[in-house]
Parts: structure tokens; C-alpha cells; sequence
């Protein structure tokens, strides 16, 4: 069977054709074989491996840790057990992400909470917030200090 091009490629995974060329250089996707005329021919299989690492990235997996279960996926001697626990380890770091993000809104509430919207920018106590100690509620309820 005749390999793909890498705009079939794209197309059918859903993604640009620079997306596939990032893959490769990050050791995501394998360089494909060249036909003789010089143009890339991808196996069918690059379609279903570019889908496992949209997919898993859309779960919050880092490009490096999609790599890790790409290695997985293909170790016969990885458990399942092992995916699982990288797959909890992720929803403990969304809960956190969570949780940072929850500290982040409550500051800027407090913060909209105090401006009036009107009058100068000089005057405004969300830059003014801003720009204040480390040691202020902005700061500290976001877990962000200035250096």
C-alpha cells in the first residue's frame, strides 16, 4: 500500500501540516521514508498516533509526558497499573491547577469589588493593588509575590 502525503496526513488527523512537522521534531512522530521524487510518505499508522497525542494533550498531558505513554503504549511489559497511576498523577495536577486558579478569580474579585470603574487610572485600586507590596491581598491570594 502506497504511503500518505503529509497533507493527507493533516487532513485526517485533524491537524496542520506544521503540527505534524513539530511531532517530528520534538521525536513525537517518526521521519517518514521519502519516495524517490523526494516528498515524505507517512504510514497509515501516523493518522492514529497523531490522534493519541491530540488527545492526550487535550487531557492536559505535556508534550513530554505524551511521549512517556507513547513508550508505554508499545512497552509490552507496561501495566496497565502504570498508565492509571500517570493518568491519576495528572488529575492531582489539574486539581491544583484548580485550586490556583480558584485563589486567582476570589483576588480579582476582591479586587473589582473595590474599583468604582470611574476616575483616572492613577486613581484605580486594582493597579494600584497591582503595583503595591507583595505582602497585599492581590499577591498573596494568588500565590504571586514581585521580585
Amino acid at each position: 500500500m502506497e504511503g500518505l502525503t503529509i497533507g493527507r496526513v493533516a487532513k485526517r488527523a485533524g491537524v496542520g501540516v506544521e503540527t505534524i512537522r513539530f511531532y517530528e521534531r520534538k521525536g513525537l512522530l517518526e521521519d517518514p521514508p521519502r519516495r524517490e521524487s523526494g516528498y515524505r510518505q507517512y504510514p497509515e499508522e501516523a493518522v492514529a498516533r497523531i490522534r493519541f497525542i491530540r488527545r492526550a494533550k487535550d487531557l492536559g498531558f505535556s508534550l513530554r509526558e505524551v511521549d512517556e505513554l507513547l513508550t508505554l503504549r508499545v512497552d509490552r511489559r507496561t501495566s496497565a497499573s502504570e498508565v492509571r497511576r500517570r493518568a491519576e498523577a495528572k488529575i492531582e495536577d489539574i486539581e491544583i491547577k484548580l485550586a490556583e486558579l480558584g485563589r486567582m478569580k476570589a483576588a480579582l474579585v476582591e479586587l473589582t469589588a473595590c474599583c468604582e470603574g470611574r476616575g483616572a487610572t492613577g486613581e484605580c485600586p486594582i493597579l494600584e493593588a497591582l503595583e503595591g507590596d507583595s505582602r497585599s491581598g492581590a499577591g498573596q491570594q494568588t500565590g504571586r509575590s514581585r521580585k
